[in-house]
């Protein structure tokens, strides 16, 4: 199957936007523009460890997000991962549809653009490319790139500096919870899964008309992000979209619907979108931390009782996909 690919045609010269990538009027940019004078929560790693939890807990709960500072993934392992993936959308066309995904078929890793199941959806403004970081049983070296050559070195030292900063985030939150530090771990099953996507938003003829990601939450525990220079992301607060500024060697933590089911609520999945722009190509290097598919995700025991009960229903996260992806009411 041919896909006609967003980096194409926008290198093609467009000069209008095509109609299927034309929002509907309520949720283009020109018509729902981000409150100004908000800013989202940045918090220091380097603060007094109770300072860190008070922040990431409220942080998680009234936002759902956060910028983290003085973390343990290095200036120089998110600059060699932006390398190797700007250089794999700088490569001929044929070469990178050698790559080519096809999710119809349950086929996701690899190259990819957000198609439509209908006439009446409209397309994304991005292009991708997914795959499996870890654990190596599910990882499949044969869909990731070859060229850059150091695409898999890099990326597998970028793994091991992001799951080292999962393991803190986890037991902060849990912690936050008032719970032990190893709660949310357990609950997440042994072999947390790490899926890497890349996305690739083209300079747009028409930004105010398109997005580049529609409103959505993640499917994720959470997902752990650094964009390029060019703003784009958004968050949902308090009836209001919120721009979210680049703040070099900072992670973009989303919290996502299974933390926000073990939590209980208390914890916000936030609903997030991604803009355009008409000069510049965006990126952003997006990690969901997931459950393994046979993991029961439910809201966690201890955080239940008379007057907080269970406002959410007990499923395996195989399940959760799957509702997600046919649009079933989780």
């Amino acid at each position: 199957m041919v896909v006609e690919r967003v980096q194409a045609l926008a290198h093609g010269g467009l000069q209008e936007l095509p109609d299927q990538f034309i929002r509907p009027a309520h949720e283009r940019p020109e018509n729902s523009k981000a409150i100004d004078g908000v800013t989202v929560p940045v918090i220091s790693l380097s603060q007094p460890h109770d300072v860190v939890v008070d922040e990431i807990t409220r942080a998680c709960s009234e936002w759902g997000f956060f910028l983290l500072m003085d973390h343990d993934v290095s200036p120089e392992a998110i600059r060699r991962l932006k390398e190797v993936g700007e250089e794999f959308f700088n490569l001929p066309q044929k070469e990178k549809e050698s790559y080519a995904n096809d999710p119809s078929s349950g086929r996701f890793d690899g190259y990819g653009t957000n198609l439509t199941r209908n006439l009446e959806e409209k397309v994304e403004w991005m292009d991708y490319f997914f795959h499996v970081m870890h654990p190596p049983p599910k990882v499949n070296y044969d869909f990731w790139p070859k060229n850059p050559p150091s695409y898999r070195e890099v990326t597998e030292e970028y793994n091991v500096e992001l799951r080292q900063v999962t393991n803190k985030l986890l037991e902060l939150l849990s912690e936050g919870l008032g719970l032990e530090g190893k709660a949310l771990r357990s609950c997440l099953g042994d072999e947390i899964e790490f899926k890497m996507k890349i996305n690739m938003y083209p300079p747009c003829p028409q930004p105010q008309l398109a997005l580049g990601v529609k409103p959505h939450t993640d499917i994720s525990a959470f997902t752990l992000l650094v964009p390029n220079d060019v703003p784009g992301l958004q968050v949902w607060k308090d009836g209001n979209w919120v721009a979210v500024n680049y703040l070099p060697n900072s992670l973009f933590v989303h919290v996502g619907d299974q933390v926000e089911v073990l939590s209980n609520g208390k914890y916000k999945s936030v609903l997030h979108r991604s803009l355009v722009n008409k000069e510049r190509t965006r990126m952003s290097w997006a990690v969901f931390v997931t459950p393994p598919h046979e993991a029961m995700i439910g809201p966690i025991p201890e955080l239940i009782n008379e007057e907080n009960p269970s406002k959410y229903s007990t499923k395996t996260y195989a399940e959760c996909r799957h509702r997600e992806f046919n649009k079933i009411p989780q």
